[in-house]
């Protein structure tokens, strides 16, 4: 079975991050979003993912690339990649994989990071659309239901039609009917919220062809699309993933939990926690870091960081206010 993931959208609203990596590949708690997504399914459903196709902006260099090969590769799944050359919503990004459209296939826009108890049984649906209860459903699409069956599907809703939001995760059983049906909508030009092709317009021709919509609820859907929902996502995994750290294996150092502390990190004289991720390589000295997402091989030395995102080999010293740094950042330091 193929899993299909457009992300070829830069992500804006987490710069200056996504100005050198797209944001399915920022790290969560020492793992890329897209990784989580893919090990979620890997321990929920019934059958095996294949091949992972990435549909990815023109843009995108060998490093992503490798990337996600890598991370294909430690799923045991190929990697195919597909290009999107200009966004024009979310049924024109599937179909830039068009050519990988056929037999089983799943769907999933990498925005968000989900998660769910036990298993999901496809059966004999043919489709499974993934769902969550929110307040304010006019933000996102829906998916209308009556007696245990899918009879709608509506983009952001005005009026409160449904509360189930489609999280942007899809099965289909037979892929090449929605190719079908995002062709008829290319061909004929229709076009629905913010004059872009909706994927949900697609899958509504499906509903009324007699297509079988199963749903699967989710426990948890968590948003990774601004800085703070990212260090708010970032907080809860960690919280969530906490394994007990020694402390005392860090000079002078307090360890105040939940925290993540990726391999070869170096602390000396520092308060780390609670809430603070620090990947692999990192290395600080009489700092101390709440609540913030430090990337790899970063410096800090004589820092108070609260709130704060900081790339990766970024250089700080005495910052003491809240910052958001790209890779190769230096503050304080000599260049």
């Amino acid at each position: 079975m193929k899993l299909i993931i457009p992300m070829a959208g830069r992500g804006t609203r987490v710069r200056p991050h996504s100005h050198t990596i797209p944001k399915p590949l920022l790290p969560v708690a020492g793992k890329m979003i897209v990784e989580r997504i893919v090990e979620t399914f890997a321990r929920t459903l019934d059958r095996k993912i294949d091949e992972i196709v990435f549909i990815l902006g023109p843009d995108f260099g060998q490093e992503i690339k490798d990337a996600l090969k890598a991370m294909s590769d430690r799923q045991d799944a190929k990697a195919t990649f597909r290009v999107q050359e200009e966004a024009q919503g979310t049924a024109h990004a599937v179909y830039c994989a068009e050519q990988d459209l056929s037999g089983e296939c799943i769907i999933v826009f990498a925005d968000t990071i989900f998660d769910m108890e036990g298993s999901v049984t496809i059966g004999d649906a043919d489709s499974v659309i993934w769902l969550k209860e929110v307040e304010d459903p006019s933000r996102f699409g829906v998916a209308v239901e009556k007696d245990g069956q899918i009879t709608d599907f509506v983009e952001k809703p005005s009026e409160p039609i449904s509360n189930l939001a489609i999280i942007g995760v899809y099965y289909f059983k037979q892929a090449e009917k929605l190719k079908t049906e995002i062709e008829y909508l290319l061909e004929h030009d229709i076009r629905g919220h913010g004059r872009e092709f909706q994927l949900t317009d697609a899958l509504d021709r499906l509903l009324k062809n007699d297509n079988v919509f199963k749903k699967a609820t989710v426990d948890e859907w968590m948003d990774c699309g601004t800085l703070p929902a990212w260090l708010d996502t970032s907080g809860k995994i960690v919280e969530k993933e906490y394994e007990e750290v020694d402390e005392a294996q860090f000079e002078g150092t307090t360890i105040n939990p939940p925290v993540y502390i990726g391999d070869d990190v170096e602390l000396e004289n520092c308060t780390i926690g609670p809430f603070a991720s620090i990947a692999a390589g990192s290395k600080l000295t009489g700092s101390t870091v709440e609540n913030s997402l430090i990337q790899e091989n970063t410096t800090l030395e004589d820092c108070e960081i609260r709130g704060c995102t900081i790339g990766r080999h970024a250089e700080l010293k005495g910052v003491d206010q809240e910052v958001h740094l790209g890779d190769h950042s230096k503050i304080g330091v000599e260049v």
